[in-house]
């Protein structure tokens, strides 16, 4: 377990790097969104399967990246010269 911080740097390091303002403008689409209100609703009311838990943490896993992408992603642009 200790690998996957390492491989969600390096993701978001990649992502950052192609082009910051678009990883800036990036959010999730409608249907994921709406997907990931309904989870967590589910779970807060009645609980979620295993199943359901799962698409849950890849969900979250997924948020951490483009969040560590985005930090990195402005870093660039503050960086860059005026």
């Amino acid at each position: 377990m200790v690998a996957y911080p390492n491989i969600y740097d390096s993701l978001a390091d990649l992502m950052a790097s192609m082009d910051p303002a678009k990883v800036l403008a990036f959010h999730a689409p409608d249907n994921i969104q709406k997907r990931v209100e309904e989870l967590l609703d589910k779970k807060r009311e009645r609980g979620l399967n295993s199943s359901e838990q799962e698409e849950l943490d890849h969900y979250f896993i997924l948020e951490h990246i483009v969040r560590l992408a985005k930090s990195r992603a402005r870093l660039r642009l503050s960086q860059l010269p005026s």
